[in-house]
C-alpha cells in the first residue's frame, strides 16, 4: 500500500469519525467502540471485501457481519462514505420514520444482518461461510466481534464447529479495545493470552495495530492464513480513538451529547481546540 492510498484511507476515516460524533447528540449513540471500530471498517470496505453498491444482492460478493452491532455508526459513516447511503439520511438517527437506529437493521442497504444482541453473529457468519463452500463460491466472510462479547460462550462453540468443518473462508475480526461497556475487559473477564485461546481452539491468528492501515494491508492480504483454518484478526485500538478527551474512559460507552458538545468535539477532531469532558457538561478552551 503506497503512502497516498493510505492518507486517501485516513481521510475517508476522518470523515466516518465525523459522522459518529453527530449521532452522538440527539438521543445518543455508543461513541467509544464506534470510534475504534472506524478504521477497521474503512479498510475492509475499500480494500478487502469485493462488496459494492452494484452487487449487494449477488451471491458471489464478500459478506460483512457487525457482531458488535452497537458499532453501527462507524459501519453508517462508511457507507455514506462508499456512496451507499446518502448522508443526509443519519440526521433521522432514532427517528419513527427511519430504519437508522441504535443497532443494524436490515432496512438499510449493505446490512447483511440484524444485530446487538453479542454472541450470535458468529454462528449466523459461519452458517454463510458454510453455504459458500458448499455452493463452491470464493466469497470471504468477515465477522467483526467485540473483545467482550467474547465472554459469550456461543463464540466458541462456533469455532469448534468452524474448525471441524475447515471453513478458512471466515474471518474473524476482534475490535480489541479493552473495554467492556463501562468496565475495562480484563479487570472483569481477563481474555488474555487471547491469541493463544484462539489457537486453542484450531484456528490461524494475527495480531496488529488496528488503526494502520499499512498493517491492516499486509495482514489481510495474506488471508487465509493457513488452508482449513479460521483466521483471526486481533485488531488493538483505542476507545474513543480521535477524541484525546474521551479516549479510554470507561464512562463514556454510551453517549447523548448537547449540540454544543457535538460541535466542540468536532472541533478537537480536527485539532482547533482541546475539549475536557466532564461528567456534567463539555466545555472548549
Amino acid at each position: 500500500m503506497t503512502n497516498d492510498e493510505v492518507k486517501i484511507l485516513q481521510s475517508q476515516a476522518l470523515r466516518v469519525r465525523e459522522h459518529i460524533i453527530r449521532m452522538s447528540g440527539n438521543g445518543g449513540c455508543f461513541i467509544g467502540a464506534s470510534l475504534s471500530c472506524a478504521d477497521l471498517t474503512v479498510y475492509l470496505y475499500n480494500k478487502f471485501l469485493n462488496t459494492t453498491k452494484e452487487n449487494l444482492q449477488d451471491p458471489n460478493r464478500d459478506y460483512l457481519f457487525l457482531s458488535k452491532g452497537h458499532d453501527v455508526p462507524a459501519l453508517y459513516g462508511t457507507f455514506v462514505e462508499l456512496g451507499w447511503l446518502e448522508k443526509e439520511r443519519l440526521k433521522n438517527h432514532l427517528k419513527t420514520n427511519d430504519h437508522i437506529y441504535w443497532h443494524p437493521n436490515r432496512n438499510i442497504p449493505g446490512i447483511e444482518f440484524h444485530s446487538g444482541s453479542l454472541g450470535h453473529l458468529l454462528s449466523v457468519s459461519l452458517g454463510v461461510a458454510i453455504d459458500c463452500k458448499l455452493q463452491k463460491q470464493n466469497n470471504k466472510v468477515v465477522t467483526i466481534v467485540g473483545d467482550g462479547e467474547l465472554n459469550e460462550g456461543s463464540n466458541w462453540e462456533a469455532l469448534l464447529v468452524a474448525n471441524a468443518h475447515k471453513v478458512d473462508n471466515l474471518c474473524i475480526v476482534v475490535d480489541r479495545n479493552a473495554f467492556q461497556a463501562n468496565i475495562q475487559t480484563e479487570d472483569l473477564i481477563p481474555l488474555e493470552p487471547l491469541e493463544k485461546k484462539f489457537e486453542a481452539f484450531g484456528c490461524s491468528v494475527k495480531r496488529i495495530n488496528g488503526h494502520d492501515f499499512k498493517e491492516m494491508d499486509k495482514v489481510f492480504s495474506a488471508f487465509p492464513f493457513e488452508k482449513n483454518k479460521v483466521s483471526v484478526v486481533i485488531a488493538d485500538t483505542v476507545r474513543g480513538k480521535g477524541l484525546p478527551s474521551i479516549e479510554k474512559r470507561a464512562d463514556r460507552w454510551f453517549v447523548n451529547f448537547k449540540d454544543e458538545e457535538v460541535e466542540a468535539l468536532l472541533k478537537e477532531l480536527h485539532g482547533v481546540a482541546k475539549a475536557e469532558l466532564t461528567s456534567e457538561t463539555l466545555t472548549v478552551r
